[in-house]
């Protein structure tokens, strides 16, 4: 079982679409999937027309009283699981802070289910926190989402700072790092991906555009890869998936 995050310290750039997507991918690949919403916001929650509510909220599932195989829901879509968003999510840090080990706590919680899937998606809340780093030892890979801003560019040197000084956090995770939100007619984007491409030559090749489209999902509730599966955007979230597998 792979642990993947989509993860960013900035809202707004397209992390939970792209969570949706990539998971719905995936699992339309043959792969058992499941897709834990860890916002309280719970928009990829809503999106898989999942009704926000955990029995016993978050503390429940990282105190062990309640394991993650009995509030997993199934999705619309074949080999598709989701654990719900719940509002009591916006205090997992106290709960963390409260818990032994708690940057392990994550991992053995997803650990009840290894045998059942072959990727687990975590959609991160966007924040640097004890959550995030809770998260950071679960995952075998961070999914970034930059959108080709200043503002953007600069939370990902942040999250480089983070990495580099906390390696007994991190370990052996990867990063991987994308274009979101990318719109080639604005000369800003395309000199910024230019530039930051030059500097990081580890990003991943492919970039998911800005698109009405991806937009639709909150009308439709459903991921742009199942409404219009020859779109540009998903094409383009189709191309990531492989780009990550690569890697991976």
């Amino acid at each position: 079982m792979k642990i993947l995050a989509t993860y960013n310290i900035k809202g707004g750039v397209g992390k939970t679409a792209s969570a949706v997507n990539l998971a719905h991918v995936a699992a339309g690949r043959g792969n058992r999937v499941l897709l834990w919403d860890l916002d309280p916001q719970g928009a990829a929650t809503f999106y898989f027309r999942v009704k926000p509510k955990v029995k016993g909220g978050g503390e429940a599932l990282l105190s062990g009283r309640r394991e993650l195989a009995d509030v997993i829901k199934g999705s619309d879509y074949d080999n598709l699981d989701i654990v719900p968003a719940d509002f009591s999510y916006r205090h997992l840090d106290l709960m963390l802070d409260d818990a032994k080990k708690p940057l392990a706590r994550l991992r053995k919680v997803l650990s009840g289910v290894a045998d059942e899937y072959d990727y687990v998606f975590l959609d991160c809340a966007p924040s640097i926190s004890l959550t995030s780093e809770s998260v950071f030892r679960a995952a075998d890979a961070l999914l970034v989402p930059v959108i080709p801003t200043t503002l953007s560019i600069r939370t990902f040197d942040q999250l480089d700072a983070f990495v580099a000084e906390n390696p007994d956090i991190v370990r052996k995770l990867k990063i991987m790092g994308f274009f979101s939100m990318a719109d080639s007619r604005k000369r800003l984007h395309r000199e910024l991906m230019d530039e930051l491409r030059e500097q990081r030559p580890e990003l991943l090749p492919s970039q998911v555009p800005m698109d009405t489209d991806i937009e639709r999902m909150g009308v439709h509730r459903q991921p742009v890869t199942a409404m219009f599966p020859k779109s540009r955007p998903a094409r383009a979230y189709q191309s990531l998936w492989d780009d990550i597998v690569e890697r991976l």
